[in-house]
């Protein structure tokens, strides 16, 4: 189900036990070869594919574009809420689906730098509605559920990147004429410096052209691959906040 599409006194029927999901993205640059909407897309197609088998289930809100992308901005078209304002956004958003009586929250994220604020999010309205034993918050990212080189064995890559071969391939899926030609971009190393240490980077520290990966490895028969094992293992996530028994598990 999609918020988007109810009247109030429909969602309202739905809480607490319907699971809210906030898909949460960017708009960002995505290399010489994407459009800056890359994360929109690829998430809004994973959210619509798993929307499909799992229907009254659970209440899908509508895409938030607006995420937290400063690492980019020296590249032209990024958008771009600060980390602390993009807590905040969240945290709003929570404390609205809260106030509506719902108890399972989930941010679906398709975005790296949502990532951290993220998790931070959810921490903290935890430990602010520390009185409610039966309140689930979750932070997720799409492309951790699933493990798909393992079912494909032409996969370059063993992680997702930035516009890479991962979403180089779902963008020829979804979007084929927004995709520029890939055959002579070269590979960007994904390492960071100092490991294990993490270290504070902005973009153009790790990449000149934008990406970072193998998108020159990209075809639609990767991506629909990846679309399906993602979607597929959004689906079981789902199902377990569905069938959650309100303990600690």
């Amino acid at each position: 189900m999609y918020l988007a599409d109810l009247s109030w006194p429909e969602v309202e029927q739905l809480a607490p036990d319907t699971p809210l999901v906030f898909p949460v993205a960017a708009v960002e640059q995505h290399g010489r070869h994407l459009p800056v909407y890359v994360d929109s897309y690829l998430l809004g197609e994973t959210v619509r594919r798993a929307e499909l088998a799992l229907k009254d289930k659970v209440l899908f809100a509508p895409l938030q574009w607006f995420g937290n992308s400063h690492h980019h901005l020296d590249f032209a078209g990024t958008l771009s809420a600060s980390p602390r304002g993009y807590l905040d956004l969240l945290n709003d958003l929570t404390e609205n689906a809260l106030a509506h009586g719902f108890k399972r929250i989930v941010f679906l994220n398709g975005h790296g730098g949502n990532i951290t604020p993220g998790k931070q999010a959810v921490f903290e309205m935890r430990q602010n509605h520390r009185e409610s034993s039966d309140l689930l918050l979750l932070f997720a990212t799409y492309w951790e559920f699933a493990k798909p080189w393992e079912t494909r064995d032409d996969l370059v890559q063993r992680q997702m990147g930035h516009a890479c071969e991962w979403e180089t391939s779902m963008m020829q899926v979804i979007q084929p004429h927004l995709v520029k030609d890939v055959k002579n971009l070269e590979t960007v190393d994904f390492g960071f410096a100092f490991e294990p240490a993490y270290r504070g980077w902005i973009t153009k520290d790790r990449t000149v052209p934008g990406h970072i990966g193998s998108p020159q490895f990209a075809t639609p028969e990767k991506g629909e691959h990846l679309f399906a094992s993602f979607s597929s293992g959004l689906v079981e996530f789902i199902q377990q906040v569905v069938e959650w028994n309100g303990q600690w598990e």
